[in-house]
């Protein structure tokens, strides 16, 4: 009687259709390969279980296995819950319509540093075509330097380098790979390096300081669940359960933090018309 009822009713029909596909049968969960699935797990999977609790919806962590996954399953807006970069942030405001709704404490900055014990390297464009040790793109660290050398005939060559800032530094060190420069974080430059090895560099370029790692949010997760993530991510049970977010990627930063509107508008730029970009 009550399906005959409807059918008879397109404008209550629909209401009723507009309402089921208007809540999301699960969301996705996600943040880039930086590490193992297991790592993953054990990072975002608290994380997920108690986005489940909070929104009333089921929220699933998915591992995106690696960069080029991550990339396509992003473009084609596979994912509504996104914990990365400012560039991604952006270029998913821009072009998916995602919210970010909390971040990180602090900025991101990065340095082009070179032994100064060569004198020849005295500016950025007396690297075009020689070797920078840097993490593989699209890190946010290479891509901020490349934004200097936006002719891709005029670039440096970038040796790709897993394992982190640490990783890098030590390679650059060791000579093995013959750079002519390396690309560090400046915290990581000023709290992580030795003096002895901080005084045997020099600056030759200082990327635009950048909002830090944020949370966005596709157009499938509505605007009461926006505000009970805001709230509930940066207090009680929320910071415990992004504690170890918090640890690995902002020191001793307590909670996430509110997003000024306008925030990350722009740093899509570094992913598009790019060589090494999107």
């Amino acid at each position: 009687m009550l399906f005959r009822l409807i059918v008879r009713s397109p404008v209550l029909l629909f209401i009723l259709l507009f309402s089921l596909n208007s809540v999301a049968a699960e969301l996705i969960f996600t943040a880039p390969p930086r590490e193992t699935p297991q790592a993953g797990m054990k990072i975002y999977q608290p994380v997920a279980r108690y986005l489940t609790e909070l929104l009333g919806v089921p929220v699933v962590y998915e591992h995106p296995g690696n960069w080029l996954r991550y990339q396509r399953e992003m473009r084609e807006d596979h994912y509504d819950i996104v914990l990365d970069g400012p560039h991604f942030v952006s270029w998913r405001i821009e072009h998916l319509g995602h919210e970010p709704v909390i971040k990180l404490p602090g900025t991101l900055q990065f340095m082009l540093l070179v032994d100064k014990s060569r004198k020849e390297l005295d500016d950025p464009d007396k690297l075009i075509g020689k070797k920078i040790c840097g993490i593989s793109p699209p890190h946010l660290s290479t891509l901020a330097i490349l934004d200097y050398y936006r002719n891709p005939v005029r670039q440096p060559v970038i040796k790709g380098i897993r394992g982190g800032m640490g990783k890098v530094a030590k390679t650059f060190f060791s000579k093995k790979l013959g750079c002519d420069a390396v690309i560090l974080r400046t915290i990581f430059f000023k709290k992580k390096l030795s003096k002895e090895k901080q005084k045997k560099l020099k600056v030759l370029f200082l990327s635009q300081s950048m909002p830090n790692q944020a949370i966005s949010v596709s157009r499938r997760v509505n605007a009461v669940m926006k505000e009970k993530m805001r709230f509930g991510l940066t207090h009680g049970k929320g910071l415990q359960v992004t504690s170890v977010i918090l640890r690995r990627f902002a020191g001793k930063a307590k909670s996430f933090i509110a997003v000024k509107p306008g925030e990350y508008n722009g740093y899509n730029m570094l992913l598009e018309g790019v060589i090494f970009g999107w």
